[in-house]
């Protein structure tokens, strides 16, 4: 499928490239953070596939992407631009599918506007408090270098061989935009000694709160986010479901896309019945 040029569209006056394709029931895709990321770069394996029965868009997240972003970052203004842009495009009540930094949007999202999101599907989402991983610090301190993205980029999935060289240099190349870690080092907290620094997600407070179906994937390998995140999640919000990946790191949709496809659609089909 062609489409990783992106569409434009205008939310709350930032010029957002988003990607849509399909038609029928809404899920929109949150990226996660981290050096080069992009809506199409986290999801072009799996848009393909799940345009098939449904209406998918895909932005990227203001300060990510092609996204560029004057003011800033910070989760109250990802919360804004994610509203603006559902609003721009006439979109109530979607399904939320995040992954990493996009499920914590979803969640921040849906805790503050709940009427606005129909049901969430969250990959090794931050949840809760705990000490700040390799793979987050090492994006925190990553300067535009073909190597360097290359070992990031190892740390995410279980199987190392997930990491192609196309992506790498994908990721490499947007990376060294200018201006492109700002929003990552603003969203991550600055790494101090290992094992010291703690990372912050949506308290248990909070997700005790939703009202929302949420389906919780997360790999059981995964080393930048813990699988206890997804386990939080699941026992504080009282419509969440868990499934837990073996053999699986933090990037399920690419790790287990069939598995990742289906669930969402099953769940897709239910949440819409």
């Amino acid at each position: 499928m062609a489409g990783g040029e992106g569409r434009i569209v205008d939310a709350g006056g930032i010029r957002t490239v988003y990607h849509d394709h399909g038609a029928g029931d809404p899920i929109v895709l949150l990226h996660g953070s981290g050096p080069g990321v992009s809506a199409w770069q986290n999801w072009s394996t799996v848009i393909p596939r799940l345009a098939q029965r449904f209406r998918v868009l895909a932005p990227d997240i203001a300060g990510f992407g092609g996204t560029a972003c004057d003011e800033p970052c910070d989760i109250k203004l990802w919360s804004r631009h994610l509203l603006d842009f559902l609003h721009a495009l006439d979109i109530e009540k979607p399904l939320l599918v995040g992954n990493s930094f996009g499920g914590g949007l979803a969640l921040a999202v849906a805790a503050r506007h709940p009427e606005r999101v129909g049901a969430m599907v969250l990959m090794g989402t931050p949840a809760g408090e705990f000490i700040q991983t390799e793979g987050l610090r090492s994006g925190w301190f990553y300067e535009p270098d073909r190597g360097a993205m290359e070992r990031i980029l190892k740390l995410f999935p279980h199987d190392p061989t997930v990491v192609t060289p196309a992506m790498v240099e994908e990721r490499y190349l947007a990376s060294a935009r200018p201006g492109a870690q700002e929003a990552f080092r603003r969203l991550i907290p600055k790494p101090g000694a290992p094992g010291e620094t703690i990372v912050r997600g949506v308290s248990e407070a909070v997700l005790a709160t939703l009202p929302h179906r949420i389906l919780v994937l997360h790999g059981r390998e995964d080393k930048v986010v813990p699988p206890a995140c997804g386990l939080r999640i699941a026992e504080h919000v009282a419509r969440a479901d868990l499934h837990l990946f073996g053999e699986c790191g933090h990037w399920v949709m690419l790790e287990r896309p069939d598995a990742f496809v289906s669930l969402v659609s099953d769940f897709t089909d239910e949440i819409f019945a």
